[in-house]
């Protein structure tokens, strides 16, 4: 057979597959012409109405109880209508280098963006796909509603294509430049340039027009006053590269705008209550229901107690004078919240928002700092889940971690060895969980993650509410107990509100309600509660945090952390580094947290957060206190007298008619330490490494001499 007659069978296999794959697509265009002909030809605005658009309404925010208004988002609206001719051309050059690079050339959509948006809305199963062209924002923006459907967006093309007839390209950027929001209460370019740089915007350079452009795609997420500044600058610099890419500027401006120190001029002092809570709230409600939903009118109930607020914010004020002067701590940082629904009942991300000193419009209760030992009650919580108990013995005593070095290597710390002090480089032998967690103590802790694995305390962190901790978890080592990870004051107090509220997890809410003009309900606060540990262990780290008598000799009995008669737990945590003090604490009808540092990572004065903040958030849950009905935590769980030796507190234990004193491995399986005790400890890759330490200590006291059972408290009593 020859190679032509192979390829005329092929051929005619193949043809039957070709005739089937052409109807198909024949049938697919019918179907979609169709449906294209059927919504173009249903009710669409008149093309008129573009003259006529619609005026901002303003949104509203209000406290939990819907009668002190915080915010009138357009009370301050400022808006400045100016001719294209008044408009520097690098404003208009990097707003279409960004937003429409085409847009001179095609007449109001994309053919090739709207095949792309409409594959890509197909795939996700919604049609809230981008894609839009300059023409159509101005056409959504004045002429149609915030739905995402299919039919809007068909609308939408159309009335794009007919606004195009009309009106010159000139006038459609004009228009554009003059409607759009730049966040908060500036519309317009105009406006925006007056505001941000205090001149015309004819006058801006290029590096300022590229900050403006960078704005129109999210100028709440994008706004120089928020905490996103490090990804505004980085769209400014996409901005400009796309302007250079295009030939509207050089390459030698390119360079020189991209360098460009720009400064914005500080926001105005306006009439408004929490500050930062209230941006924190528009910010969830451009997420929720687009930017435009901020000038329709809405009716935002919020979970703020201003009471609350104002005496937190007052003693926040009071105390950072105070801790700047004394620790170099220039700000700080508080939230609290209702452990039993999540509400966010106030939010102070600073000590004064309008002061530019020290960068006061930074809300430092939701960026990502290091929580120091504020994070331990999660390795703890993992570990007794796992079965040890708040009684476990565990020495604290120099210890190297790492198997690439000799387990006598005990004081270094220098990569790939680990092994960590504690802040006063002290240590104290043998020690119980709730010792040690009450002190503090930094071996213990790292000794407790070993036991329970990196990835349970992430999960179980995850599920309490701290949503920071992701990606690759191998970047993460044992020193991951003491605070390594970067995490949020605000995911750090509703965390602990997973304790408070016996094991069960409700996420940060900061909205009760919203309406629109109609009076329709948008959204309602909804319980969304969700058990992510036994109440038996919530209860004993409860339990641990409030035992005052266990903060002993570290804290005095008289210290900013006890409430004689009330059912207080509370954890501080300072980073190794002095840049971030911590105090989180609770009863079961509130979390307080509160932080100290400085925006500029410098170190604070050598202190740990016990003096820092400590007495900060003493005042606050002093006030909480009296202000909320008296609780009280669950009971602990009871350890009973069969439950192993070396988890009700013993450290020197009776084998073989023997005491002898080992470290907890010697006795524990850490993968069930209920089990009977390993029959060949030194299978576990750490055994030696903790025993070492151990063996000293005890020759050094001469504890093989004893004839009975030991517990920590009898050690510690005679030292």
């Amino acid at each position: 057979m020859t190679s032509s007659t192979k390829r005329i069978r092929s051929s005619e296999r193949s043809r039957p597959f070709l005739v089937i794959i052409l109807l198909a697509l024949s049938f697919l265009f019918i179907a979609v012409g169709s449906g294209v002909l059927w919504i173009a030809f249903s009710p669409i605005p008149d093309i008129s109405s573009f003259g006529t658009r619609e005026v901002s309404q303003s949104t509203k925010i209000y406290d939990r109880t819907g009668t002190v208004l915080l915010y009138d988002y357009n009370r301050d609206t400022q808006r400045e209508v100016v001719p294209l001719s008044s408009i520097s051309p690098f404003i208009q050059k990097a707003t279409i280098a960004i937003e429409d690079s085409s847009f001179y050339s095609h007449g109001g959509i994309r053919i090739s963006s709207i095949i792309r948006a409409m594959f890509a809305d197909m795939l996700g199963g919604s049609f809230a796909q981008g894609g839009s062209t300059i023409t159509q924002q101005v056409v959504k923006n004045t002429m149609l509603t915030n739905e995402k459907s299919i039919i809007r967006k068909v609308h939408e093309w159309i009335l794009a294509i007919r606004l195009e007839q009309y009106y010159s390209k000139n006038q459609i950027l004009e228009t554009y430049l003059n409607e759009m929001p730049y966040g908060g209460t500036l519309y317009g370019v105009e406006s925006a340039s007056e505001s941000f740089f205090g001149k015309s915007a004819k006058n801006v350079t290029i590096a300022e027009a590229a900050y403006l452009a960078s704005l129109l795609q999210a100028p709440t997420y994008y706004s120089p006053y928020g905490n996103h500044r490090l990804a505004l600058d980085e769209r400014k610099n996409v901005v400009l590269r796309r302007m250079k890419d295009l030939g509207f500027i050089t390459n030698k401006q390119y360079v020189s705008a991209k360098k460009e120190k720009v400064v914005f001029a500080p926001r105005n002092n306006s009439s408004i209550i929490a500050p930062h809570f209230v941006f924190y709230i528009l910010n969830k409600l451009s997420q929720n229901y687009g930017t435009n939903s901020l000038q329709r009118g809405l009716h935002v109930i919020t979970t703020l107690n201003v009471d609350l607020q104002n005496k937190l914010q007052n003693i926040v004020s009071t105390y950072g004078e105070k801790n700047a002067k004394k620790f170099n701590a220039s700000n700080e940082a508080a939230v609290a919240i209702d452990p039993k629904t999540g509400q966010i009942l106030a939010m102070i991300g600073s000590r004064d928002y309008f002061n530019e000193k020290i960068n006061g419009n930074y809300n430092d209760a939701v960026a990502l700092l290091q929580p120091g030992s504020t994070f331990k009650p999660f390795v703890y919580a993992t570990a007794l889940e796992k079965g040890f108990t708040r009684d476990t013995t565990v020495f604290d005593l120099p210890t190297q971690f790492s198997t690439n070095c000799a387990p006598s290597d005990t004081k270094n710390d220098i990569p790939p060895c680990y092994a960590p002090s504690n802040f006063d480089d002290a240590f104290r032998g043998p020690m119980t969980f709730t010792t040690a967690l009450a002190q503090s103590i930094n071996v213990p802790a790292v000794k407790v993650l070993y036991l329970t694995g990196i990835k349970p305390v992430i999960d179980l962190a995850t599920a309490s509410g701290i949503t920071s901790i992701t990606g690759d978890i191998s970047r993460y080592g044992l020193s991951f107990a003491l605070g390594a990870a970067d995490v949020s004051l605000l995911d750090m107090t509703d965390a602990y509100g997973t304790f408070a509220n016996n094991g069960i997890h409700n996420p940060p809410i900061g909205i009760l309600r919203v309406t629109n003009t109609n009076g329709n309900v948008l959204a309602e606060y909804q319980n969304h509660s969700v058990r992510v540990m036994p109440s038996s262990v919530a209860h004993d780290i409860s339990a641990m945090l409030s035992n005052n008598s266990a903060r002993f000799p570290e804290y005095p009995p008289i210290n900013p952390l006890n409430f004689p008669g009330y059912d207080v737990a509370v954890k501080t945590g300072t980073t190794n580094d002095y840049r971030d003090a911590w105090t989180i604490g609770y009863t079961p009808s509130i979390v307080i947290g509160v932080w100290a540092g400085n925006n500029d990572h410098s170190p604070m004065v050598k202190k740990i957060a016990g003096y820092i903040v400590a007495p900060m958030w003493h005042e606050m849950m002093k006030y909480a206190l009296n202000t909320y009905p008296k609780s009280y935590f669950g009971e602990p769980t009871t350890i009973s007298s069969s439950t192993k030796p070396v988890l009700r507190g013993q450290y020197r234990i009776k084998k073989d008619g023997i005491f002898t004193t080992h470290s907890l491995l010697y006795w524990v399986n850490k993968d069930n330490p209920k089990e009977p005790s390993p029959e060949i400890p030194s299978k576990d890759p750490q055994f030696l490494y903790w025993e070492y330490p151990v063996s000293i200590w005890r020759s050094e006291h001469n504890i093989d001499n004893a004839t009975s059972a030991i517990t920590p408290s009898t050690i510690s009593n005679s030292q």
